[in-house]
């Protein structure tokens, strides 16, 4: 079936987005001081620590806000093998972002290197979001189940094949983990505000909008600036502080 209209983007997403990258500049060049042993900035208790997870947070939150939009507008322009298939190549080009991450860092940093990351869970979420997208409330009660279990599944030791899940080896590290419990939770809950928010893929009556150019900008180019932004935030501090830099250290997962 020929798509003869593209759907407009709805620019309080796009600043809600812009947010989350100015909010993982942020944090990303507070871990990178401490990375490069340049100053004692201590980025996984408190301030920093909630900043990331809430960056991630708003992040995966959106995912499901645009999944939500995406699935309502293509459900009734494709047919099911188009609407399939457009999910699954998306996905998968997601995905294979992040195997790029995996490879670049490990190389670059091998006791820490990504293996399952926020690219590769936003892959997955994408790649089987036909099964989930066109329902309501039932994410938002599954999203709950994931959460709920993150803490469980964390706690659980096992085979490096199941870092996707949340079960992970007794010395596991890395500089960004994100299994699908409990995050996979916050997709599927970004999916139930889409559909109450933007039911049949349209802003719902009475919702305000708003306008922010900077904002929506970074928002419409999150992923470039994701895939760029640490090269270019690590290659500044150390113009900055040529000199200053020491050993990496290393932080385990518990």
């Amino acid at each position: 079936m020929k798509i003869t209209h593209v759907p407009a983007r709805f620019p309080e997403i796009d600043i809600a987005r812009g947010v989350a990258v100015v909010m993982m500049v942020v944090f990303h060049t507070a871990f990178d001081l401490r990375f490069l042993d340049i100053a004692p900035v201590n980025v996984y208790t408190g301030f920093f620590r909630l900043l990331a997870l809430s960056t991630a947070g708003l992040f995966l939150f959106l995912v499901g806000i645009s999944l939500s939009i995406s699935s309502a507008y293509a459900g009734t322009r494709l047919t099911r093998r188009q609407f399939l298939m457009k999910y699954l190549i998306r996905g998968a080009f997601i995905f294979a972002l992040g195997l790029g991450i995996t490879v670049v860092t490990w190389i670059f940093i091998p006791g820490m290197f990504v293996r399952f990351g926020i690219l590769h869970l936003i892959g997955l979420a994408v790649m089987i979001s036909p099964l989930y997208s066109r329902y309501s409330w039932q994410n938002l009660l599954l999203g709950a189940i994931f959460i709920a279990l993150g803490p469980v599944v964390a706690g659980i030791r096992g085979s490096s094949w199941l870092l996707w899940s949340g079960i992970h080896p007794p010395a596991f590290a890395s500089v960004d983990y994100t299994p699908i419990f409990p995050w996979m939770g916050v997709v599927l809950i970004g999916v139930f505000m889409g559909s109450v928010l933007y039911p049949l893929g349209n802003r719902r009556p009475g919702l305000s909008t708003l306008s922010f150019a900077p904002l929506e900008f970074l928002g419409r180019h999150s992923l470039l600036i994701y895939l760029v932004h640490q090269p270019v935030i690590i290659a500044a501090l150390l113009l900055i502080f040529s000199g200053s830099t020491g050993v990496p250290f290393t932080v385990p997962w518990a």
